[in-house]
């Protein structure tokens, strides 16, 4: 095998791992199909590029989702995001209930839906939560609270 084909056969593995988890966080983040396609892919790209050494698995996908964050973050300042964004309908959901529940985390602030995402979604403990989003641990226990309030006012509202 050359080198070439391992490195293509090594990057494909990570993609198996870790693309499905960076796809959910941007579409959570932007809400949008293609949006988070793009992410995804820009997100990878840097992983075959610019990605330092890293010291196992869990520390190269904490740090392919704080490039998907960063990358998310960087679209919605873009001069071309429109400020209002609406879930699609092709979201990977398999209820009602859980349309109704991502489409809420999306409407979200942004400082509440990202830790949300990872804590409840990705299964991130609250201090890595903190280590991705370079955040205080009470910084993000504090978001989480609030994230969870406001979740719960708006998910009253619609029964």
């Amino acid at each position: 095998m050359t080198q070439d084909s391992a490195r293509l056969s090594s990057f494909e593995e990570k993609y198996d791992a870790y693309g499905s988890s960076v796809y959910r966080l941007a579409m959570v983040y932007l809400g949008r199909h293609a949006d988070a396609e793009d992410v995804t892919q820009e997100a990878f790209l840097r992983l075959l590029t610019r990605a330092p050494a890293f010291a196992d698995g869990e520390h190269e996908r904490r740090w392919l989702l704080q490039v998907t964050a960063n990358l998310c973050r960087d679209q919605l300042r873009g001069f071309w995001r429109r400020r209002v964004t609406a879930l699609e309908e092709d979201c990977p959901v398999r209820s009602r209930e859980d349309f109704e529940l991502l489409d809420a985390v999306v409407r979200l602030p942004e400082k509440y839906k990202l830790p949300i995402h990872l804590h409840y979604y990705e299964g991130y403990s609250v201090l890595e939560v903190a280590h991705i989003l370079d955040l205080g641990l009470s910084a993000v226990k504090m978001r989480l609270k609030r994230g969870r309030e406001l979740l719960k006012l708006e998910l009253e509202g619609l029964d």
